[in-house]
């Protein structure tokens, strides 16, 4: 006999071989759409293994090329012609530019801007991907810690850097804020460490969770809509309400997809800020 774990369940495994009259088992259909498995990583296929690592081509890497390839496009586009009057697409590529550009000048100061490809890179990044997310049948890549972790280390690990780079030891100042009185130095130092150590865990979090909660509302709401209209025509009519609520939530997570991607960006200015100006 075959082991039940070669197939998709228990419940095939008894249809097959433990059901002497299969017309019993009845086929059922689940009562809501499952709101945790439209964050499930597909493998695709495999490219290639190294030694037992096994490299694959998910659905998360297919996002997170579609999303670096469309910004490329946009803007490789949008500039080809560099008017002196911009068309739409150039006035776009434009104001994109400048808001960004604003907001590390005005965070970090003029000599942040060198650090602009960066911020701007995560900027139109975290953006198409919360929104591409939006999409249905879309997948959001900004729902997987691993992917929120990888981004926040990259600014943390770039501040790091950046700082001893430019001021050398003197980069610890950032530990010690001035006109703290001498008596309490030693416990706000303490505090500073602890802070500026959980930055990465926080900056992570805050985008992962707010883009995850949002969309499992999203299909917890829509599953409410399917349900209540295979319940007939009163099931119809009780099924408008999750719909107004499901469009009005969706419009909500359209401002959230931004507005995460603009504090992801204007908190990775205020850390290159430290990095520039410790102490401060």
């Amino acid at each position: 006999m075959l082991n039940p774990i070669h197939y998709r369940s228990k419940r095939d495994y008894d249809f097959i071989y433990c059901c002497p009259n299969r017309s019993e088992l009845k086929e059922t259909k689940p009562a809501m759409v499952d709101p945790i498995h439209q964050f499930q990583i597909t493998k695709l296929f495999t490219i290639g293994k190294i030694d037992s690592v096994e490299i694959a081509l998910t659905n998360s890497a297919i996002y997170m090329m579609l999303a670096v390839t469309g910004i490329s496009a946009f803007l490789i586009i949008s500039t080809r012609t560099r008017a002196l009057i911009p068309g739409r697409l150039q006035a776009v590529a434009e104001m994109l530019y400048e808001f960004v550009a604003d907001m590390l000048r005005g965070t970090a100061g003029p000599e942040a801007m060198q650090f602009f490809p960066l911020v701007f890179t995560l900027f139109s990044f975290i953006l198409v991907a919360n929104v591409m997310g939006l999409i249905p049948y879309g997948f959001t890549v900004t729902s997987h810690i691993i992917i929120t972790a990888a981004l926040a280390l990259l600014v943390f690990f770039t501040v790091i850097v950046a700082g001893f780079w430019k001021h050398g030891l003197r980069f610890l100042r950032v530990f010690v804020p001035s006109g703290i009185p001498i008596y309490i130095l030693p416990l706000v130092t303490a505090i500073e460490v602890m802070s500026f150590l959980t930055r990465p865990l926080s900056h992570a979090v805050r985008l992962f969770a707010n883009m995850l909660a949002g969309h499992i509302t999203l299909k917890v709401f829509a599953g409410f809509i399917i349900m209540l209209g295979g319940a007939g025509v009163l099931g119809i009519l009780g099924a408008t309400l999750p719909l107004a609520l499901t469009i009005a939530l969706t419009a909500l997570e359209l401002l959230v997809a931004v507005l995460q991607a603009y504090v992801f960006a204007i908190l990775t200015c205020i850390y290159l800020n430290d990095a520039l100006h410790p102490g401060h």
